[in-house]
């Protein structure tokens, strides 16, 4: 699902109204969770009522709209943002950022990094950087990086994903159950909605999921000289943000997911001991 692109020009009550549509919520259904009547939701819906800021964040809880969308309601209805989009190295994001760095670190030897809503890398850890730097070999990591496209794209990451099918499938699917308050943003929706319609993809999306038991999880097979390693991932976000930032990012974990991986993952890490350790930059940020 695809959230409503925010237009100058658009009066609140229109874009209230889109967000209602993409809830799939009755004027009714709103002005129960907001605590106010249906007589009053079409009246600011349709211009003939105007909303304070209070009845605005109100609305806009009760549609779990995204902080950063929340900021556009208020304005579209006349009020200053409520909701600060710090950078990540902010004095006012600290525990952010440092709750961040100890889970990257925590995750070595294995590979963990921290994306933001677009999918676009903004942080790794030094696991992350062994496993890129071996994918990308004798090339460099790229300084900017998105990982929808670094895995469904033709390139380094893709030709070594050994079961690419299922995975691209997968993270398509990702994309729009892990958007942020359940909707994806005009660019990311954008972007996923390329992604889909390519050639090589758009039949993998047509064939019939599988019926009958499965594995819990869709691993990603890597394979990598002459060796395979398998990972599945978990993915965290912050519990309560009231930054847009912080409410954007998530960190994603990824775990051997058997026990040759586990055994085959030290030899990676060799050239991180001697030295030669792959520095992945992205975003803003700089791997620790």
């Amino acid at each position: 699902m695809q959230a409503p692109a925010p237009r100058a020009s658009s009066p609140f009550g229109a874009l209230l109204r889109q967000w209602r549509a993409v809830r799939g919520a009755s004027q009714l259904a709103l002005a129960i969770e907001a605590e106010t009547t249906p007589r009053y939701v079409s009246f600011v819906e349709t211009g003939r009522a105007q909303p304070s800021r209070h009845m605005v964040v109100r609305l806009a809880r009760a549609l779990e709209v995204p902080l950063r969308e929340r900021n556009e309601l208020l304005l579209a209805a006349g009020f200053a943002p409520l909701y600060s989009a710090e950078p990540l190295e902010s004095a006012a994001l600290a525990r952010v950022d440092w709750a961040l760095s100890r889970m990257l670190d925590q995750h070595e030897p294995f590979p963990a990094v921290v994306m933001d809503r677009g999918w676009n890398l903004r942080r790794a850890n030094s696991g992350a950087g062994v496993l890129f730097g071996r994918l990308f070999a004798p090339d460099p990591v790229p300084a900017e990086a998105n990982v929808l496209r670094l895995f469904v794209e033709p390139g380094p990451v893709r030709e070594h994903v050994a079961n690419w099918p299922a995975v691209v499938v997968a993270l398509l699917e990702r994309a729009r159950r892990e958007a942020v308050g359940g909707v994806l943003d005009p660019e990311t929706a954008d972007l996923v909605g390329e992604l889909r319609a390519r050639d090589d993809v758009r039949p993998l999306l047509a064939v019939p999921t599988p019926v009958g038991p499965q594995a819990p999880v869709i691993d990603v097979r890597f394979a990598v000289d002459g060796a395979e390693l398998s990972f599945f991932s978990v993915v965290s976000t912050v519990g309560t943000p009231v930054d847009v930032t912080a409410q954007e990012l998530r960190i994603e974990a990824f775990f051997p997911a058997d026990e040759a991986t586990r055994a085959t993952w030290g030899p990676f890490l060799a050239p991180r001991r001697e030295g030669n350790a792959v520095t992945l930059v992205t975003g803003e940020d700089d791997t620790t």
